[in-house]
């Protein structure tokens, strides 16, 4: 599969569960990347390529939460056909039940989680607008950001969804329509990817509890995530924006 051949794509978060095989998976798409995340060696040490392919992958460091370093990051030298979210920065309080919650912590929140994702579409926004070039960028949300929890697939186990995942993915999914529409030119495209739940040494008592909802797995594989995204940044979506693509194995329906 070659369809993201010539392209250069900015992964944010690369460090992370999703951000690992998005990397392999643009790669595998024939595309170079420009990784980034805020402990280079931890994300470099995560990543499993091959000798071959590690030159199309460039490892920098990078606070999506912060203002001024974003800025001066896409006013750099940098050459860039798209992007994909997958930051997700958080305080230590994050993971609370909802009683447990108070309002300074579920602001820092959204603070770092959707600030981070604003400043990241802006300064895409804004690098379109410069270099007029075809621009594509995937946000990562969440099927939690289109329908209420599940609350019944956390019992007996210390696991929940925090109030503020929903708010901040279902935030997600409205600014990109939002700045799809403000900027009005179909060169620029922003969508989302909403995943289900992703398998990651959950609870054993969840995973079960979990799948009694889905279709034909368990819980998805992060490389279940990736052709859903490869796809949204390719020129075979180039008269798609402003949507949110669901990959959940029918969880949600």
């Amino acid at each position: 599969m070659s369809i993201l051949k010539n392209k250069r794509i900015l992964i944010t978060g690369a460090g992370g569960l999703l951000g690992r095989s998005l990397v392999s998976g643009v790669v595998s798409a024939k595309g170079s990347v420009v990784a980034v995340d805020t402990d280079v060696e931890s994300m470099r040490n995560g990543l499993e390529l091959p000798k071959n392919v590690r030159r199309n992958v460039e490892f920098l460091v990078l606070d999506v939460t912060n203002e001024k370093d974003m800025a001066e990051f896409f006013r750099s030298n940098i050459t860039l056909d798209g992007a994909i979210n997958a930051a997700y920065p958080r305080n230590k309080s994050y993971g609370a039940g909802f009683y447990d919650v108070s309002l300074e912590s579920f602001n820092e929140n959204l603070a770092l989680q959707l600030g981070s994702t604003f400043l990241l579409t802006q300064q895409c926004a804004a690098y379109f607008n410069v270099h007029k070039q075809p621009f594509s960028l995937v946000n990562l949300a969440s099927i939690y950001g289109s329908v209420a929890p599940r609350f019944e697939i956390y019992e007996g186990t210390a696991m929940t969804t925090p109030v503020e995942y929903a708010a901040i993915k279902s935030a997600t999914i409205h600014l990109s329509k939002y700045v799809a529409r403000f900027v009005g030119d179909i060169s620029f495209r922003i969508n989302c990817v909403s995943p289900g739940g992703v398998l990651d040494a959950q609870d054993s008592t969840f995973v079960e509890s979990y799948s009694k909802y889905s279709i034909s797995k368990k819980m998805l594989a992060p490389d279940d995530i990736v052709s859903a995204a490869l796809f949204l940044l390719s020129d075979l979506a180039k008269h798609i924006t402003g949507q949110n693509l669901i990959v959940d194995d029918g969880w949600h329906l």
